[in-house]
């Protein structure tokens, strides 16, 4: 198939073009574009998407997507610091799981209101080892728990033995 045809097929088609690791650069640029939220979720969760069209997946206006963008292994930092600040707290707590956030975003994040964001920061193996044990006298008990089990902490606590 060429990248008209791609472009102009139904939607199942569509999707699984953007789900493919092998599809070239500048179809899945195009495909981000698509009217359809099913194909630009594919496109934001595909581990071969460029910074760039992860980038403008970050400014869509359904937080779906940029929670996909967020989490996509390939996301840039700046991009992940922007996210951080989302008003959907499904975005923010995808961006405290990257292994790519900057730890410095991860301290803010561990402030968060929101519970679920707190536990993803317990659950990066970045977060660094002062904020997990700050989360470990959270007043939410599985925000506690995730810090207590974050490996990170474990080492520093097998360390002292």
């Amino acid at each position: 198939m060429d990248k008209n045809e791609i472009l102009n097929s139904d939607c199942d088609v569509r999707v699984s073009v953007a789900r493919n690791p092998n599809t070239p650069v500048d179809v899945l640029m195009e495909l981000a574009k698509d009217s359809d939220y099913d194909v630009r979720v594919s496109v934001a969760e595909n581990p071969s998407t460029s910074v760039d069209v992860l980038t403008e997946l970050a400014k869509d206006r359904d937080w779906y997507i940029r929670s996909y963008a967020a989490c996509n292994p390939n996301m840039l930092v700046d991009v992940l610091t922007e996210l951080s600040k989302d008003s959907d707290y499904i975005v923010r707590c995808l961006v405290a799981r990257n292994p790519n956030t900057p730890t410095g975003v991860l301290t803010e994040l561990a402030k968060d209101s929101q519970w679920a964001v707190r536990v993803s920061v317990a659950c990066n193996p970045n977060t660094p080892v002062e904020v997990l044990t700050k989360l470990t006298k959270d007043s939410d008990f599985d925000v506690r728990r995730h810090a207590a089990g974050n490996p990170k902490l474990k080492e520093v606590l097998t360390d002292k033995k």
